[in-house]
């Protein structure tokens, strides 16, 4: 179970649900719930096939290049470390112009709950806890965001618009202590 929450917590900072949750909103503020339903579902299936694809191969594809678990430590560090330092100097997050019929997968499955910092940790978390263990936190985080986006109303009322940000930021902030500690791992492997 220690280990479920060790790979569940960094990937809970990397999907950053609360983060994304303003966007979500901003898509879907002139829907009817019944397509924001389908978006949602469509966001959710898309993030996990992508993150649990990625994560099957993705191992085999740095072996295919020849790159090591360490220099993929250190490089995933570095860019969950840029990634989280965007998002905290930052005082928006970009939103683009988006097609609404494809609105659950691009922009929202990938690359905004699967993005680059959850693939990058899932390798990272995978060759440290295994595919299972890692998959499973993958898969508990994606949900919860959906679960969470689903209470987007709810949510923002209680939240506010300043409360929301704020959390994102401390999600940034942690994430970017993760990163340190990723990139510190990977140069002590490296030089073991």
């Amino acid at each position: 179970m220690k280990f479920f929450w060790l790979c569940f917590v960094p990937l809970f900072v990397a999907v950053d649900a609360i983060g994304v949750l303003p966007m979500f909103m901003g898509f879907t503020q002139d829907m009817d719930s019944r397509r924001i339903r389908g978006i949602l579902y469509q966001s959710v299936f898309t993030a996990i096939a992508v993150a649990l694809i990625f994560l099957a191969g993705g191992t085999a594809l740095l072996k295919l290049l020849g790159i090591t678990v360490s220099d993929f430590m250190i490089a995933g560090g570095i860019l969950l470390f840029v990634i989280s330092m965007s998002d905290l100097l930052s005082t928006e997050k970009r939103q683009r112009k988006i097609d609404p019929d494809n609105l659950g997968a691009v922009p929202l499955g990938v690359p905004l709950i699967t993005g680059p910092a959850v693939l990058t940790t899932s390798i990272l978390l995978m060759n440290e806890y295994g595919f299972v263990l890692t998959a499973l936190a993958v898969v508990v985080n994606i949900l919860i965001a959906g679960f969470i986006f689903s209470l987007a109303g709810p949510i923002n009322q209680i939240l506010g618009r300043a409360g929301a940000k704020t959390l994102s930021k401390i999600a940034s902030l942690l994430l970017a202590a993760i990163a340190v500690m990723i990139v510190r791992k990977g140069i002590m492997a490296l030089m073991a």
